[in-house]
């Protein structure tokens, strides 16, 4: 493992402790003497692969960093692939996002079955203090599409009287929210179909409302100062 040593406009790329030491003894503002190469020898011989930085000043370091090149003309063309690769990477993480939001303002009107995961405060009678609870809410509702859905799932529950509006809500994009779009086979458009043909559920802020979500709350939760 060699080391690639920069100082502003002053870098090499070293094979060992000697070239390393000559080199920093070439720089005028560099005090180095035996403190300063324990502590790049003992980063030399660590398991780390994350940068060191040696103070110079209160501003100024050096940087070491841990490399396979052979000379600083192979570090340079190295470095720029991993820095091509990372902007490569970004842009598909990018693209994975908005692709992920576009997936969920598809406009596909009809009936959802949605779950929300949510964050819920629940005051400890025996304490008073306030807690944060997982709470899993599960309902049955017409929407445009799975952020229609997700939005009036969040309105309803922050309307409720029995969520304190502390209580935080995941975004659409997590994992915590689920759906399912019933039209999407013709089984499940028969049943939601069939369904409406019930008596009305109940209405709640535009909501047709199956299902109130689960109410009974884990002794595990976080607590927090209230």
């Amino acid at each position: 493992m060699n080391l690639y040593v920069r100082y502003f406009d002053h870098e090499t790329l070293a094979t060992n402790m000697d070239e390393v030491v000559n080199f920093l003894k070439s720089i005028s503002e560099i005090k180095v003497d035996d403190s300063v190469v324990s502590r790049i020898g003992s980063f030399v011989e660590s398991d780390g692969i994350y940068p060191f930085r040696l103070k110079v000043s209160y501003s100024n370091y050096v940087l070491f960093l841990k490399t396979e090149a052979k000379n600083l003309e192979e570090f340079k063309y190295l470095e720029k692939q991993r820095k091509e690769q990372r902007a490569d990477s970004r842009m598909l993480m990018s693209d994975r996002k908005r692709t992920q939001l576009e997936i969920l303002n598809e406009q596909h009107i009809g009936w959802y079955e949605a779950s929300l995961t949510f964050k819920r405060v629940v005051q400890n009678p025996d304490t008073g203090k306030c807690k944060y609870v997982d709470t899993r809410f599960k309902a049955r509702l017409i929407a445009g599409s799975a952020m229609h859905c997700y939005d009036r799932i969040v309105e309803h529950l922050q309307n409720r009287q029995d969520v304190d509006p502390r209580s935080q809500f995941p975004s659409a994009k997590s994992n915590n929210f689920e759906y399912i779009f019933l039209d999407a086979d013709k089984e499940a458009k028969n049943k939601a179909e069939n369904e409406t043909a019930q008596p009305e559920p109940a209405v709640a802020g535009g909501i047709s409302i199956e299902s109130q979500g689960n109410i009974n709350f884990p002794d595990d939760a976080a607590e927090f100062a209230s």
